[in-house]
């Protein structure tokens, strides 16, 4: 499999192919971050300053407008890379070296062996079906080469009807890196925006992963289930032997 290292909340660090990729980078110390009739609140610091990571070859960037995606230090940080992959809408924003993709279409990167990875743009909704007129558009990646394991990054996803679209055209899925946690805010009478550990655990039986990465599960208050709760749920299902191991 692919290497994998969480470094909280959202924001993993992916080596695969010889490239360094980061998803949702998140920086920032503990802290609050004022939002329209509410507040986010960060509770936990990163497990690694953004200056110990070493040369990134792109972030994935599932969405950019939601403080607990991209922080302020997260920010700064696509300077500093040679390409940032995110939705389309998120580009326009972003601009600089921010590149979008809508869902399906795909960009290679070259590798240092002279071979390719595809980046595969992929679905994702983040609430329950007619959320995107407030939580935004958002997105999700599988990583894919010819001689290599397969990746999918769920994002900010809470659709399981997504996850077996994703399955239909990109599975089956080596390593799925599934972003859970049950968050939840007062918007949307409370619903779920990303999967809970349950919807993990049958994300990862659609796609047929033979490892499972638990992002996405700490480090903000909003969450409302953390990593015991998405052990408990593969335990549950019965496919426990599938969750990497951390």
């Amino acid at each position: 499999m692919a290497e994998i290292r969480g470094i909280g909340g959202p924001t993993v660090l992916i080596e695969l192919g010889g490239l360094r990729l980061l998803t949702d980078p998140t920086f920032d110390p503990p802290g609050e971050y004022p939002r329209p009739g509410r507040a986010l609140r960060k509770t936990a610091p990163p497990r690694v300053d953004p200056a110990g990571l070493g040369p990134i070859d792109a972030v994935l960037l599932s969405h950019d407008e939601h403080p607990d995606n991209l922080d302020h230090a997260g920010r700064a940080l696509l300077d500093t890379v040679p390409v940032v992959f995110t939705t389309p809408s998120g580009a326009g924003r972003l601009g600089g070296n921010a590149r979008g993709l809508a869902p399906w279409t795909t960009a290679d990167l070259t590798r240092p062996d002279g071979g390719a990875l595809t980046i595969t743009s992929v679905p994702a909704r983040h609430g329950p079906p007619g959320c995107e007129p407030i939580t935004g558009e958002v997105i999700g990646f599988v990583l894919s080469a010819a001689d290599l394991p397969s990746v999918y990054i769920s994002g900010d996803n809470a659709a399981l009807e997504l996850v077996e679209q994703i399955a239909d055209r990109c599975g089956p899925i080596d390593t799925a890196i599934l972003f859970a946690g049950a968050a939840r805010v007062p918007l949307l009478n409370g619903a779920r925006l990303t999967l809970s550990g349950a919807d993990a655990a049958t994300a990862a039986m659609i796609l047929g992963a033979r490892h499972v990465v638990a992002a996405h599960v700490d480090s903000w208050a909003h969450f409302t289930e953390g990593l015991a709760e998405f052990r408990a749920a593969f335990a549950a299902a019965g496919i426990a032997d599938r969750l990497a191991a951390g």
